[in-house]
């Protein structure tokens, strides 16, 4: 009995195999991101339509889809938000207002701006106040054409208007015709100038002549005419300086004789420039150079002649420059080239 309740007890053990499945790969993914993508695009759309205005959408279609043939490009005519970006400061709201063409009086075509098209423009004025031409307004001004011409006649000129009500259209700003230049003055002839300048010329070594103080000086003072005009020459000799050695102070006798030639250069009206020389002997001071030892004494001779009347609008230039215009190349240590030149520039010949 024991033997058969024992096959009786037969225990069966099963193993099942469990077999995975194959991989299904990942456009699910893909398909995931793109419905992301779409509903944030969606809702940055509704978000941007709530947060604009109807004028900024409006921009915005007509930045995409330009309607206006007076457009300054093929499209994106004035940029969203007025050329503004999500940074700027304020809203962003665009303030260039459109372009409308307004034909003027003898004027081209011209563009204005308006912030407000929807109402009508002030009537037009005449310069009596009567309805016709609109006035015209001075660019940067704020007053109208007519009302300067007033002020400035001093006669007639019209009150200041108050600036204009909130929601007022502004005046339309018509460019004022403007007038031809004046052209400059006509040169006078050449053989007249010369005439002059050699009259000039002569008046000057007359005047030394005649004073004796002076007379002992004629040799120092070298008249030419040069393509750039009449040239008036003071040198140095030796042991008859025009400055004291490394100064820009005159020696009276030096000044004495620029006062005697003065009267004859201001009856002249063309312009001067003055230009100091020295020797190529280099200068013995500290902290200055020959530059600026020329340019010293050129201002001297300046002052001394505007001081004698010399206009000083006449004054073109005046200039040091040292020993690098000799007038003995040879020979540079020469006391000649220590010298003032004064040139009375011809009318036609440039500054």
């Amino acid at each position: 009995m024991a033997r058969k309740a024992a096959k009786a007890a037969t225990i069966v053990v099963r193993r099942e195999e469990i077999v995975q499945g194959g991989h299904h790969g990942g456009a699910w993914k893909v398909a995931y991101a793109d419905f992301v993508t779409a509903m944030m695009a969606f809702f940055l759309l509704m978000w941007l339509i709530n947060a604009t205005t109807e004028k900024q959408r409006r921009g915005i279609a007509d930045y995409f889809s330009p309607q206006n043939a007076m457009g300054e490009t093929a499209s994106g005519s004035g940029k969203p938000f007025g050329g503004t970006t999500p940074f700027s400061e304020g809203s962003l709201v665009s303030d260039r207002g459109a372009a409308e063409i307004i034909p003027g009086i003898n004027q081209p075509l011209a563009r204005a701006n308006y912030t407000n098209t929807s109402q009508q423009a002030a009537p037009r004025m005449t310069e009596h106040g009567g309805a016709g031409e609109q006035p015209t307004y001075a660019p940067g001004t704020g007053t109208s054409g007519m009302a300067a011409a007033g002020g400035a006649a001093g006669v007639g000129a019209a009150p200041a208007k108050a600036a204009p009500a909130h929601g007022a259209v502004a005046p339309r700003s018509v460019p004022p015709a403007v007038a031809p230049a004046a052209p400059p003055p006509a040169a006078p002839p050449p053989a007249e100038e010369a005439a002059r300048f050699a009259e000039a010329a002569r008046a000057m070594r007359a005047a030394v002549l005649r004073d004796k103080a002076l007379a002992g000086l004629a040799d120092q003072l070298k008249i030419d005419e040069t393509p750039a005009g009449l040239r008036i020459q003071i040198v140095d000799q030796d042991k008859q300086p025009m400055f004291a050695s490394g100064s820009a102070a005159l020696d009276p006798r030096a000044a004495a004789l620029l006062l005697k030639i003065a009267p004859i250069l201001n009856g002249l009206s063309e312009g001067i420039a003055i230009t100091g020389h020295t020797d190529a002997a280099p200068y013995r001071g500290t902290g200055k150079t020959n530059w600026e030892l020329s340019s010293e004494r050129a201002e001297a001779t300046l002052r001394l002649l505007m001081g004698a009347g010399l206009a000083e609008a006449r004054v073109r230039r005046v200039s040091g420059v040292a020993a690098s215009q000799p007038l003995l190349p040879k020979n540079p240590m020469a006391a000649v080239n220590r010298r003032i030149t004064i040139v009375v520039l011809r009318a036609a010949q440039p500054d």
